[in-house]
């Protein structure tokens, strides 16, 4: 996988994730471990991002 479809796939990831946290939110019943999580991974994706995109324009 190139670079730029690596990079595309984790911003698709990284939406699915913020749809997960909107959605695990709007429940009644939502599980704060389970948004706890769902964040961190998040932001795992994104730091994950800035490093590719960082290394694509140097």
């Amino acid at each position: 996988m190139t670079t730029e479809g690596h990079i595309a796939a984790l911003e698709r990831r990284h939406q699915e994730l913020d749809k997960q946290i909107h959605s695990e939110t709007q429940n009644r019943l939502k599980d704060d471990l389970m948004v706890a999580s769902l964040k961190r991974k998040k932001l795992e994706v994104k730091d994950e991002l800035y490093r590719l995109q960082g290394a694509t324009r140097q």
